[in-house]
């Protein structure tokens, strides 16, 4: 699929999907190449991609390379992008500026919205989203995540937002961006490696067929934007709350002192609390991430096997 300058690739297996009419799930890139080291990175997103297809959907692996938006990675550029040390940080800001140079990418999870959205993918399966960061009063520090789950029609299932941010006002932005915040079995909004938050759960369904109604729903509406699906990451992975807040609190502080700000801050934190947690924070994320795979998949098995018909009067 190509436009004038836009070339668009989609892998073998994505390809065939899409042509026979099956369901998909969008996958992030920045995970591979800015949450994992090696060779974890790799073998996650091989096991992610894999959770995915024993839920009865395809994955769609997205990154551009050299120049070319990828929608769904072949075996070998998926090992070659988790090895590259050139690999830019994408979202909706420079992902036209990356593919117009010729560069590559790994796009977080705005980014992915929109190539998910510009492909016909209407699930996507991440971590955490970002969002409003400590301090951002002062810094102004706020995702691109937020913004572009008000504006682009994709059901994104994460984790809750990523716990190194401002919680509370991470969900309050959401709710003033009108963006449905729906809590997957609980009635309280998880909080990435740890199932609570102390925040109330907004909207509260107990089955992927229900997600996916909402969000068939919403298309016959014409509503703009997505919903954000939080699911808590299973219980035997999860670290409590009171564990992670100092090791989150050791973290802000290096970052500040070192002057860390930008796009470096989340990559710096996520690292500096895998050393804090002695590698348990990663093996939580690797559980949470195959969790919301899961779900993913069986919301985009649900969406497929729904009618789709516009809205009439009763």
């Amino acid at each position: 699929m190509t436009t004038a300058l836009l070339q668009m690739r989609f892998s073998s297996e994505v390809a065939e999907a899409q042509r026979d009419g099956r369901p998909v799930v969008a996958l992030e890139s920045t995970i591979i190449t800015h949450g994992m080291p090696f060779p974890q990175n790799v073998e996650t997103a091989r096991m992610v991609e894999q959770t995915v297809r024993e839920a009865g959907a395809t994955p769609a692996t997205i990154a551009v390379l050299d120049g070319i938006l990828h929608i769904g990675l072949e075996p070998e550029e998926l090992t070659d992008l988790a090895q590259r040390a050139d690999v830019a940080k994408l979202s909706r800001a420079d992902i036209a500026a990356c593919i117009a140079t010729g560069g590559t990418g790994a796009t977080t999870v705005a980014a992915t919205m929109v190539a998910a959205h510009k492909a016909g993918i209407a699930v996507f399966a991440t971590g955490g989203i970002g969002g409003v960061h400590r301090g951002a009063e002062s810094s102004f520090d706020i995702s691109a995540d937020l913004q572009e789950l008000a504006q682009t029609p994709v059901t994104v299932v994460a984790a809750g937002a990523k716990a190194i941010l401002d919680l509370p006002k991470t969900f309050e932005v959401l709710e003033t961006l009108g963006v449905p915040v729906i809590v997957f079995g609980q009635d309280e909004i998880p909080a990435f490696w740890s199932r609570q938050s102390g925040l109330p759960t907004p909207i509260r369904l107990d089955q992927a067929e229900e997600i996916a109604k909402a969000l068939l729903v919403r298309q016959e509406f014409g509503l703009p934007g997505g919903q954000l699906v939080t699911n808590p990451i299973p219980k035997e992975a999860e670290i409590p709350a009171s564990t992670v807040a100092p090791w989150i609190a050791a973290a802000l502080a290096d970052a500040e002192r070192q002057g860390i700000a930008a796009k470096e801050v989340t990559p710096f934190l996520l690292q500096r609390l895998y050393e804090l947690s002695e590698g348990a924070s990663l093996t939580a994320n690797i559980a949470l991430v195959l969790n919301n795979a899961r779900l993913a998949a069986k919301i985009a098995v649900a969406y497929a096997e729904l009618p789709k018909a516009a809205a009439t009067p009763i």
